[in-house]
């Protein structure tokens, strides 16, 4: 399982409307601004509602520009707000020098099923959560990887009356949940930081694949 600190980019709408140069100046203050808060070197990016998709593949080589030498910002498949059906389920380099670590899904009955965390963390009982994760490992034969936003174990955040409907269950649901099911994970599964798991000498080779975004690719 995998885990780590990284930067986040044009926070208000990811890619989505980004031209290559602007999006270039915004990884770099990104980075700046991460690293000068943790007095850390950042190596990972994951792009807002997993952005990096059929129209901004161009994007991971600004990435290795920047310095960065891996991203989570893919999500193999489809949802209403984001999503890259037929992307590899597993790490995979779009180009020489970087690698891309998708986030994870299980293939259950041919959907991918997202086992990712997130919100599906607090829709799904925690069992099935669970499992999911287990079989994606056991199939895809690589880590698997889990995030959690910070606001989602703060279940006394106020509350935004006026947001619609669906938003709110999709913000709101099981927060007061969330902390013990977390508690729960990182005892039930071992964690260790993503530039460990991908970076570092001796790390498990990942497949060059450069036409990621053809239809009906499948993940090694």
């Amino acid at each position: 399982m995998g885990t780590n600190w990284r930067a986040t980019g044009p926070i208000t709408c990811g890619l989505i409307g980004y031209r290559p140069k602007p999006f270039a100046r915004m990884c770099a203050k990104a980075n700046k601004s991460w690293e000068d808060a943790g007095s850390v070197l950042v190596h990972g990016y994951r792009a807002p509602t997993f952005s990096i998709g059929r129209n901004s593949s161009w994007a991971h080589a600004i990435l290795l520009e920047e310095g960065y030498r891996y991203s989570s910002s893919v999500y193999p498949r489809k949802h209403d707000l984001y999503g890259s059906p037929g992307a590899p389920r597993t790490p995979f380099a779009p180009l020489p020098g970087f690698v891309e670590v998708p986030l994870t899904t299980a293939r259950i009955f041919q959907i991918d099923v997202p086992a990712s965390g997130g919100g599906y963390f607090r829709l799904f009982p925690y069992h099935l959560t669970r499992w999911l994760l287990d079989q994606a490992y056991r199939r895809n034969r690589a880590p698997a990887v889990f995030y959690l936003h910070p606001w989602e174990v703060d279940p006394d955040q106020p509350r935004q009356h006026q947001a619609p409907l669906l938003s709110r269950f999709r913000h709101y649901l099981n927060l007061g949940l969330t902390e013990h099911r977390l508690r729960r994970l990182l005892g039930d599964f071992k964690w260790a930081r993503m530039d460990h798991l991908f970076l570092i000498d001796g790390a498990e080779p990942v497949p060059l694949i450069t036409s990621w975004m053809e239809p009906n690719l499948q993940s090694r």
